[in-house]
């Protein structure tokens, strides 16, 4: 996909997402403006409901009041005397005598005439002091109201007494706060966070798919170049070696024989890496399980990197301390692991400085670390390299050969293993890779 592609791509997928995003927010701003229409006629309505109670509650504490003024023969004037202190608390300012269970049957009768089905409590105080004199707890679904004779009811013998009512279980909505609506945001915000996500998600596997489509055009345009060379060369020796006259010059004839040879060689090698990545696209890597001796694994690689090494002037050291370097795995396997770790240090080292394999122990594990000093690996670098096909760029300089497949080998083979690979490195000072693999369990 070509960059032009993809950039419209993103472009209309960015289209996309901002209707979407402009559509849920448009639709929460009607959707919150029709709520709170709603919840404005729903408070109405509890307000009238509200109001009618209160004006019921009201009327019939009026009618108590009167009634007991008249049993007592008063004839105070009530203008006022029945006050609604809070939502659900009434007080009646009556300065009369009067007897508590007689207030409570005319409450009981004068709240069932008005349909008023509440609980309450009502107290009798004292005018003088505001102090309780008598109260009491009254559920509606008990007897109905007293009927007891006047003159058997509990008698307070002075005046000056006023009585409050307390309805426990009514809750006002006049002074609530309106109800919060942002749940109502809930949804939509997460459907759209979804979308966003994968949005990104989409984009971020665009921009790597892209990555990797580079790389491998890089790999194949390599890949010729680096397979055309050899092959050239070797036709080329070989049409001069086909010359009867050199048939009469042995020097001449040794010398193209070693440039097949080593073309060959290089050749093989090349090939051998491909094959690495065919058997690394495999749907799972099989591993031989035998006992090896990864100081025998060292000892061979730098052996078979020894002659590569001395073209450049390197010295390859070995530095193998560890008290027992015996794993469990594929041989085969690890070997060229351990020679690719030797390889790009032979690479990437600067001519005619050496290269050291140290191995160590951690706990259970052993640690095997390929060190050279050559040019390093720049930080932003660093969690590339082990990523197929992916190869530091060096500007324009172009001596070192490869397709980018060493190291990501190296770790597949270590993650099989149940190891790692790690790297330390600072450019112009050298890098330092870390082979990590499980000691075998001894009995």
């Amino acid at each position: 996909m070509g960059r032009r592609a993809i950039g419209t791509l993103m472009l209309l997928a960015l289209l996309g997402v901002g209707g979407v995003v402009a559509i849920q927010l448009l639709w929460l701003q009607q959707a919150s403006f029709f709520q709170r229409e709603q919840i404005a006629i729903n408070q109405e309505q509890a307000r009238q409901l509200e109001k009618q109670f209160n004006d019921r509650v009201v009327m019939a504490l009026t009618d108590v009041t009167e009634q007991i003024l008249t049993i007592n023969k008063d004839s105070t004037d009530l203008y006022d005397a029945v006050k609604q202190e809070r939502p659900n608390y009434f007080a009646v300012t009556i300065n009369d005598t009067l007897h508590p269970y007689l207030l409570e049957a005319l409450l009981r009768k004068e709240f069932s005439r008005r349909h008023i089905l509440e609980d309450f409590e009502y107290g009798v105080y004292d005018c003088f002091t505001d102090s309780i004199v008598y109260g009491n707890y009254v559920a509606q679904d008990t007897a109905a109201a007293d009927t007891m004779p006047h003159s058997q009811l509990l008698k307070l013998d002075k005046d000056g007494h006023y009585f409050g009512v307390y309805f426990p279980t009514r809750h006002s909505t006049l002074w609530e706060a309106p109800p919060d609506v942002g749940w109502t945001w809930i949804f939509p915000v997460v459907v759209t966070l979804i979308v966003l996500g994968f949005f990104a998600y989409s984009v971020w596997v665009i921009l790597r798919q892209k990555r990797l489509s580079e790389m491998k055009n890089d790999f194949i345009g390599n890949m010729t170049h680096e397979l055309k060379t050899p092959i050239s060369t070797i036709a080329l020796s070989a049409e001069v070696l086909s010359d009867p006259a050199t048939m009469h010059e042995p020097e001449r004839l040794q010398e193209y024989a070693r440039i097949i040879r080593s073309e060959n060689e290089r050749l093989r090698t090349q090939v051998e890496r491909v094959l690495q990545l065919s058997t690394l696209d495999k749907d799972s890597l099989r591993m031989k399980q035998e006992t090896v001796d990864m100081h025998d694994v060292a000892r061979s690689a730098a052996d078979s990197i020894k002659l590569q090494a001395q073209e450049r002037g390197m010295e390859v050291l070995l530095r193998l301390e560890a008290d027992g370097a015996i794993v469990q795995g594929d041989r085969v396997h690890l070997a060229n692991a351990v020679f690719n770790l030797l390889d790009n240090a032979v690479k990437y080292g600067r001519a005619g400085t050496p290269i050291e394999i140290r191995t160590s122990r951690r706990g259970m594990e052993l640690l095997l670390s390929v060190k050279d000093q050559g040019i390093g690996i720049r930080k932003e670098d660093q969690r590339h390299v082990f990523e197929r096909f992916f190869r530091v760029h060096t500007g324009n300089v172009h001596d070192v050969k490869g397709f980018g497949l060493g190291l990501h080998y190296v770790q597949q083979i270590a993650l099989a293993h149940g190891g790692g690979i790690s790297l330390s490195s600072e450019p112009g000072k050298g890098s330092v890779f870390i082979l990590s693999l499980p000691l075998k369990q001894t009995a």
